[in-house]
């Protein structure tokens, strides 16, 4: 049976690279909740950081994020002397668990802007974004549960790959699968990468 349920599944398309409007995206959320305390303010850092490395121009880089040029100038200037960072994979099919929570956020949330903020987690992503809840096993279990719920009472007004995306997410949090290489990026990146790309990819298929 899982034999055929693998020759079934279409092998998914290479991601290209981060565009602007999604860079744009998750600079939003994070200037939305910089309030929340410093674990945002040194995501957004690490944002900095990371878009300095692809080779994006501070004046861009300020753009999106809403802060001065002389203010991601002095951030780029604290990694300048780092070893350079080989640049992060973006395609969905990873198994490290802070990728995998990226995902299910990003999933829960198109599941709450489809139903129109009525959905069983919407209450959860709220804690999130205002920095009240915390991706803790209890919590991604939490979400997990409110996740299955939308899914199972809302299946008409879904988009089937939505269904499809949870359930990868799910079996892979269950089964994980050994890494190949060790993500050189912190925790909070891979989730706001996998959150914005998982995103990107239902609106994609609908």
């Amino acid at each position: 049976m899982a034999a055929e349920e693998d020759t079934r599944r279409t092998p998914e398309p290479p991601t290209g690279p981060l565009t602007e409007a999604q860079a744009a995206r998750m600079f939003a959320d994070m200037n939305d909740v910089i309030r929340a305390g410093e674990e945002m303010r040194r995501l957004r850092a690490e944002m900095i950081k990371l878009f300095a490395g692809l080779g994006w121009t501070q004046d861009r880089i300020a753009r999106l994020t809403g802060m001065s040029q002389p203010a991601v100038s002095k951030q780029v200037t604290k990694h300048k002397g780092d070893d350079p960072s080989p640049p992060p994979r973006l395609s969905l099919d990873q198994h490290d668990t802070p990728w995998l929570e990226g995902r299910l956020w990003g999933l829960a949330e198109e599941i709450s802007e489809t139903l129109h903020d009525t959905a069983h987690c919407t209450r959860h992503l709220d804690a999130v974004a205002r920095g009240k809840k915390h991706f803790t096993p209890q919590s991604v279990d939490e979400l997990r549960r409110l996740v299955e719920e939308d899914l199972r009472l809302h299946r008409a007004a879904l988009p089937g790959g939505h269904r499809h995306a949870y359930d990868e997410i799910s079996r892979a949090l269950d089964i994980p699968v050994p890494a190949t290489a060790t993500p050189t990026e912190s925790p909070s990146v891979r989730r706001t990468l996998a959150r914005q790309i998982q995103r990107t990819r239902l609106r994609d298929e609908t």
